[in-house]
């Protein structure tokens, strides 16, 4: 049955001021203390219908319940004031059941219809062997884990690479670190250098009269070697930190339990009071006959014994053209085959002008057509593969021989096989993503989720990485700062790169409108162009400016050399709310790229010559 309200006198003392620190941290040691002793503790307001309806349930489910009424204690305002430093919450009821924080009304409402309430009430305040299970040691996963480590917490790691088709495997870190990231932007870098030596020649340099060539095992092997250390550097940073890193699959068997499966088939068992899950994505295959059996994807490519040969990149999205750039930029015959448009998402003006110059530059695209088979012809390093392909417009078929086939059509979350339905926790069963509240919080109240998996949020490492500090802060230093996931920037590294923050064109214009957007923009011509006479005015800058808001900035984008070290500055000022008056009073360095922001005056609107004559 329902136990009576405690009494001011033997719940809730009168404790000092908390406008004085110690008798803040006595209150909130007192209110610690209170919901680590209580199975089901409610923090109330007699008068409130919304507590008594969450009092009901409680009543009904025949559960002793603990109410703190706020309003009939002396210092309820410093409960509640400190209630909303620890758990976010303003208002009541606030309803804790085992230690774990449920929330208000609806949220207690709701976990009672998902199940999700009467398992925690089964956990009879049990003790768990880890305060914290990071699941996933990628980016986002080590970042929490470390964080929450430093902090004080017993916190386990697992991390496990179910290998490729191909049997490709990497070590500690994630996609980012081992296929990814880092492999990518060394690779493109390695194509920047080869453009790099054309240009020298125009500078002056005299290369020998042989033609140089590129050593794909030299780039692959030293490449990896990097990775390693990397790999090797993480595993010491975790020992370092006291967070007990296992190589094994994990598992959900209940929602405080984990099953963790390591290579050889030996199974463990570990509890904790919180999970965060954080198992990234992999890439998509394409279903059709022979994509497993014959195709690569970036998951292979990075780690390739041999030279790729000719390669048909299959899809548009930023993995098929960075990699489909840094391949032809080392020379490869590269063909990309697109079934709709280039880098969807993005602002599509730019990913048009970025594909441009990819043709320009040798890149063949073959448009509106999907791959339908692909057969081996020939065995080899590289061999032969013939690859038959439909066109999306018409029952034309096409065929074509390459040494090599990269897949590259997008990624799926890696959640489907590791028990969440054993914990009750909600995924878009369309794509496998993970729904979280505005603080990476799923549907069940001690599992949260970061990263890629998540539901409509960047796919991109450094948001990762800021979000799983951030929420181990939360959870254990009363910090209460969330990940802001508005204004992100990023660049897709393709030959000419293109870097991004804010809204694309497409997306300001379904928020705002036309008529209440301003675009302003213009080509440029990277001095270190002008000697080697190329990609004269290929490069291009534009902003979008919100007329309603002051001409705020509220896109950013920038295809040109360096296009990460431009946009990163960029952004900083973004999120300091900048407007076009701001870039019109900054003076610019001269001569860089970047100074073009500083001086753009003709509008889309206008129909305005954009191209530049000199510096």
């Amino acid at each position: 049955s329902l136990s009576p309200p405690h009494t001011k006198t033997s719940l809730a003392p009168t404790m000092p001021p908390i406008d004085d620190d110690t008798g803040r941290n006595q209150l909130k040691s007192r209110i610690q203390e209170l919901i680590d002793s209580n199975q089901v503790l409610v923090f109330s307001k007699s008068y409130c219908p919304y507590c008594v309806k969450v009092k009901d349930l409680f009543k009904e489910l025949n559960v002793n319940c603990n109410v703190v009424e706020l309003d009939l204690i002396d210092n309820g305002s410093n409960y509640q004031e400190l209630l909303l430093e620890m758990t976010r919450q303003k208002t009541v009821p606030n309803v804790f059941v085992n230690k774990t924080h449920i929330g208000g009304c609806d949220k207690t409402m709701q976990a009672h219809k998902d199940g999700i309430l009467q398992k925690l009430l089964c956990e009879k305040n049990e003790v768990y062997e880890y305060d914290l299970i990071v699941i996933g040691g990628g980016s986002g996963g080590l970042a929490c884990s470390k964080e929450a480590a430093t902090l004080g917490k017993k916190v386990m790691v697992l991390d496990y690479v179910v290998p490729t088709p191909k049997g490709n495997t990497w070590g500690l870190g994630g996609t980012c670190v081992n296929v990814g990231c880092i492999p990518k932007k060394l690779m493109h870098q390695t194509a920047l250098l080869g453009t790099s030596m054309q240009d020298a020649q125009k500078f002056g340099w005299e290369l020998p009269e042989e033609t140089v060539k590129h050593n794909w095992e030299t780039m692959k092997t030293a490449v990896n070697n990097y990775i390693g250390s990397l790999n090797w550097g993480y595993r010491v940073a975790l020992r370092d930190k006291n967070v007990n890193y296992v190589n094994s699959y994990a598992e959900f068997i209940e929602p405080h339990k984990i099953k963790a499966t390591n290579k050889r088939g030996k199974e463990t068992f570990h509890t904790a009071a919180k999970f965060i899950l954080a198992t990234g994505e992999r890439p998509r295959y394409l279903g059709v006959p022979g994509d497993k059996e014959y195709c690569i994807t970036s998951d292979d490519l990075f780690s390739l014994p041999h030279c790729p040969g000719k390669t048909l990149v299959i899809g548009a999205s930023y993995v098929a053209l960075e990699c489909g750039g840094f391949l032809a930029g080392l020379g490869l015959d590269v063909t990309v085959m697109v079934r709709s448009i280039l880098l969807r998402g993005f602002d599509q003006d730019m990913a048009n002008r970025a594909g441009e110059h990819m043709e320009e530059h040798g890149v063949k695209f073959l448009r509106k057509y999907v791959p339908v088979k692909v057969e081996e012809l020939e065995a080899g390093t590289p061999g032969r593969l013939k690859v038959t392909a439909k066109s999306t417009e018409s029952d034309e078929t096409i065929e074509g021989e390459y040494n090599t086939v990269l897949i590259a059509v997008g990624r799926d979350a890696c959640t489907g096989k590791i028990g969440l339905d054993q914990a009750g926790v909600k995924v878009n069963p369309k794509n496998g993503k993970v729904p979280v509240n505005d603080e990476e919080q799923t549907n069940v109240p001690h599992i949260y989720a970061i990263g890629d998996i998540l539901e409509g949020k960047w796919e991109l490492t450094p948001v990762a990485i800021q979000a799983g500090k951030l929420l181990a802060r939360r959870l254990y230093a009363g910090a209460s700062l969330k990940c802001d996931y508005v204004n992100v920037p990023t660049t897709v590294f393709t030959p000419l790169e293109y870097g991004a923050c804010g809204h694309s064109e497409e997306k300001a214009i379904e928020l705002y409108g036309q008529d209440n957007l301003e675009v302003y923009h213009s080509l440029f011509w990277p001095l270190e162009f002008t000697v080697p006479n190329r990609d004269n005015n290929k490069c291009y800058s534009k902003i979008i400016c919100n007329k309603l808001d002051n001409d705020r900035v509220i896109g950013f984008h920038y295809l040109g050399p360096n296009a990460g070290e431009v946009t990163q500055g960029y952004g900083v000022a973004m999120k300091c709310g900048l407007t076009k008056e701001q870039l019109d009073n900054t003076i610019g360095i001269h001569p860089t790229c970047a100074e073009i922001f500083t001086t753009m005056e003709v509008t889309k609107s206008s129909g305005g010559d954009i191209t530049q004559a000199g510096c």
